[in-house]
């Protein structure tokens, strides 16, 4: 039985990496992420910490923040940006 053409369910509370690392969408957002001058950018410490915080949010959902539309993986990355729920 050939298991590529199993439809998969999609993870509601995954980050865009963990859903679909390999895929151009998220290697476009990598691309952006990757772009944020090095003084702008959260220690790999503090992006970690952060994306650790939303993944146990009930506001995150497949990757975006339900609370302010944001994909959580490049908010996080950006050293002074804030959650607007105050969790990070």
């Amino acid at each position: 039985m050939d298991n590529d053409n199993i439809p998969r369910k999609m993870c509601r509370k995954c980050l865009l990496k963990e859903m679909m690392e390999s895929g151009d969408f998220y290697k476009t957002l990598k691309a952006n992420i990757d772009a944020i001058a090095q003084q702008d950018r959260a220690s790999e410490a503090l992006y970690e910490e952060r994306l650790s915080v939303c993944k146990g949010c009930d506001y995150l959902a497949d990757g975006l923040c339900r609370a302010c539309g944001c994909y959580v993986e490049y908010r996080g990355a950006k050293k002074d940006e804030v959650c607007p729920y105050k969790k990070w």
